[in-house]
């Protein structure tokens, strides 16, 4: 186990768990079986197809149908959300910048509007950017206070979020395909017009004008021939997996109260844990006082991408859950009635592999605070060292291949910024961009790398995201003709 501390590169401390893999038997050779050629029916035709429903497909398929495009989303899953509801990753993390202004808005502001009261908790706007010590560590104990500041970072219902994100797609229009794995792209000329998917119906295809790939994992470029990166930063948690679960009838209250009134018996209960379970994960909070959320422990050494891998790491996480209950209810104040909730049904895969695009979100980039020409959105700085970060088109745009936009965890970055841009806000950001510029690149006839990137822009400034080439030109605007005025 190593422990990654909290600093200018990454947002929390957390435990990474080296574990050796079980045996397992080998594969065996069984050769090849051809498969012979057959007609597939073509399930449907439209105008944009987002292939994944999690948080950046979901913004895309909203964000398109929005702009006017014939939108279908399809989701191997049952629920929108992917890993922020399926995942249970319900900690949002940071939406505001370090002067605590709002930074990730347009579709993530809508959602966090949205939702009821009782859905959501966090910190109330008045106190996004404090710095005052005793409401700052009141948050640090609930994930929403970094660096000695309050941010707006809040813990969400599953649930809520899943229906919420149903609602808004089913009222702007858009076509739902649940329970449906897209297999293989369609690829005419190197541009990729539809796909092959499987469902219990068996093996259908939908054909589109422009395909937004929100795999994640990047399934759809990478079968078709884009080209991919996968390093990675050993010393960060972003190439972990983990099963994340729930833990209900706890105190939450009681547990901070031990946690930071008691740190002797804290540091002794988690050096016990340690020795007992070997790969030991502490708990956060949730929306809720009386439920519990662990997010872990994080495994390195799996690839998201291997099945035998995938299978290995829910074996392992589901019996440390068992062994964490009990190991709670005996030594944790507050978790003396604790139960077992829920444990995710979607793997927290972290990175597999990301796009080589027309443009990237890298590290040299962090201080100076260059602004893109072609930005379409903007993060927070992982420290308040440095600027906010600007997100330029181009890191949805596949190099080469036409007729495929990718927004998500696997958008063109290094792997340091991969650290912040796989993130929850950060895939509202890039998919509802790629949803607007898909639409519009049906609407003007062009591939999507020919887009013109003022009406994105524009676009994506009237449904709310953050464009700071167009609000620096129409302060400008403003001022001149305050200036005229007065003249």
């Amino acid at each position: 186990m190593k422990t990654t501390v909290q600093g200018d590169e990454r947002f929390l401390s957390s435990d990474i768990f080296e574990v050796k893999k079980a045996p397992r038997a080998p594969r065996r050779d069984g050769g090849t079986w051809s498969e012979r050629g057959r007609d597939v029916g073509i399930y449907h035709r439209c105008d944009v197809l987002v292939v994944g429903g999690g948080p950046a497909g979901t913004a895309a398929a909203a964000s398109a149908a929005a702009t006017g495009a014939d939108v279908t989303l399809l989701e191997r899953y049952n629920h929108l959300g992917g890993l922020s509801t399926g995942g249970l990753v319900i900690w949002i993390d940071r939406m505001t910048d370090w002067d605590g202004r709002p930074t990730i808005r347009g579709f993530a502001e809508e959602l966090m509007t949205r939702l009821p009261p009782d859905g959501i908790a966090g910190p109330s706007s008045n106190e996004w950017g404090s710095r005052d010590p005793l409401r700052a560590a009141y948050w640090a104990q609930r994930t929403a206070a970094f660096h000695g500041m309050v941010t707006w970072s809040p813990t969400i219902d599953p649930e809520r979020l899943k229906l919420l994100s149903q609602q808004i797609l089913i009222e702007r229009g858009v076509r739902l395909v649940y329970h449906s794995w897209a297999a293989a792209p369609i690829v005419e000329d190197n541009t990729v017009c539809g796909v092959v998917f499987e469902s219990k119906e068996g093996r259908q295809a939908i054909l589109a004008k422009v395909v937004i790939d929100c795999t994640g994992d990047g399934d759809m470029f990478a079968r078709a021939g884009a080209p991919t990166s996968s390093d990675i930063d050993q010393d960060d948690v972003h190439h972990c997996m983990n099963t994340s679960w729930l833990f209900a009838g706890v105190d939450m209250t009681r547990w901070i109260e031990f946690r930071v009134g008691q740190p002797e018996q804290f540091t002794q209960f988690t050096k016990a844990g340690r020795e007992a379970l070997g790969l030991f994960e502490r708990p956060f909070v949730s929306w809720r006082n009386d439920v519990a959320l662990f997010m872990g422990p994080r495994q390195t050494g799996y690839s998201g991408l291997n099945v035998d891998d995938l299978t290995e790491v829910e074996v392992r996480s589901h019996k440390l859950m068992a062994a964490h209950l009990d190991f709670y209810r005996a030594h944790a104040p507050g978790f003396e009635g604790a139960f077992m909730m829920l444990s995710a049904p979607q793997l927290g895969v972290r990175h597999t592999r990301r796009l080589v695009g027309c443009g990237s979100v890298l590290r040299e980039d962090w201080p100076t605070g260059r602004v893109h020409a072609d930005e379409i959105g903007v993060t927070p700085a992982v420290s308040p060292k440095f600027p906010n970060i600007s997100i330029p088109y181009g890191c949805l745009v596949p190099r080469s291949l036409d007729g495929l936009l990718a927004a998500g965890r696997h958008i063109s970055c290094d792997r340091n910024s991969h650290g912040f841009m796989r993130e929850i806000p950060q895939c509202w950001v890039t998919g509802q961009a790629a949803g607007v510029a898909a639409s519009l690149s049906v609407s003007q006839g062009v591939a999507p790398r020919a887009v013109e990137i003022g009406a994105v822009q524009a676009e994506l400034l009237r449904q709310g995201v953050v464009v700071r080439k167009l609000e620096r030109k129409a302060a400008d605007t403003a001022a001149h003709q305050s200036e005229s005025t007065a003249a």
